[in-house]
């Protein structure tokens, strides 16, 4: 599996004000925005083409991933190769491409906006307001792509949350396949106290195969009047078309405020800084 589809087109209202000027998904997490987490995970599982899905207001996206010819002229006359070199390498990540989603109708409708993107392949999609901070060796979406090789059918990833988070979030009714793999047998989006199927839901990550565009184009809008992608996928679940892979990791929502300060106090304890 080659292709990955990173949703980035949200307006970024849990992250306002400093979402006015600035992309939610380019809010550092210590020294390095959001999206670049995002990317590199992908990366590390083997993915080399990358689509960004952006709205307006977000160019700033789009230049991380490039070159800086002057920036980058500077730093070397500095002497500075280490910063020069790092800063190349952001550039020659992966081969990432952008396509701007014009209406905010819903992470479906995004996803939708990859159709040609992806062409006949399954693929991958990471949702860009969660950062998972992985072991270098196992990020989340390469287990899921493995889950995907191995049993062909489309993978959820899924992480146990709490009784009051499961309400805003989706529940899965799951039962286990082997270690951290499940077979899913049902699904409900945002349910009420008494509907809760597990504490299991899916959270930042899935590998789909490409008859899920066909899917989407089928989906009315629910929650909040946009197509959504859960309940496309949640149309697979009855025809035993899906999977559930419980990642490693520590995922965090970095469309929160609370999300962006857990993980970079996360990374900033894992990479030895002293918080203070």
């Amino acid at each position: 599996m080659t292709k990955a589809v990173i949703p980035a087109a949200g307006l970024g209202t849990r992250v306002l004000p400093a979402t006015k000027s600035i992309p939610k998904e380019m809010l550092p997490i210590v020294d390095r925005p959001a999206i670049h987490y995002i990317v590199e995970e992908a990366v590390r599982s083997g993915i080399t083409d990358i689509l960004i899905i952006t709205s307006r207001n977000k160019v700033n996206v789009e230049d991380y991933f490039d070159r800086a010819p002057e920036l980058e002229e500077r730093l070397l006359a500095a002497g500075k190769r280490e910063v020069y070199d790092e800063i190349v390498s952001i550039a020659h990540m992966a081969n990432i491409q952008y396509v701007r989603q014009k209406e905010t109708k819903g992470l479906g409708h995004a996803v939708l906006c990859a159709k040609s993107f992806v062409g006949n392949e399954p693929f991958a999609v990471l949702y860009g307001d969660d950062v998972i901070i992985s072991p270098p060796d196992k990020p989340a979406t390469g287990e899921l792509c493995a889950a995907y090789e191995k049993y062909g059918k489309g993978v959820v990833g899924i992480k146990e949350v709490s009784p009051q988070a499961i309400l805003k979030y989706s529940s899965l009714s799951v039962t286990p396949l082997e270690d951290r793999i499940f077979a899913v047998h049902d699904m409900i989006e945002k349910p009420a106290p008494d509907q809760v199927l597990s504490l299991y839901s899916i959270l930042g990550r899935c590998v789909l195969p490409p008859e899920i565009f066909d899917i989407l184009e089928q989906t009315p809008p629910g929650a909040g009047g946009e197509i959504q992608l859960t309940d496309a996928i949640a149309r697979e679940i009855p025809k035993g078309k899906t999977v559930a892979c419980k990642y490693d990791g520590e995922r965090f929502d970095c469309g929160s405020k609370q999300g962006f300060l857990n993980a970079t106090v996360h990374y900033a304890r894992k990479e030895g800084y002293r918080i203070i």
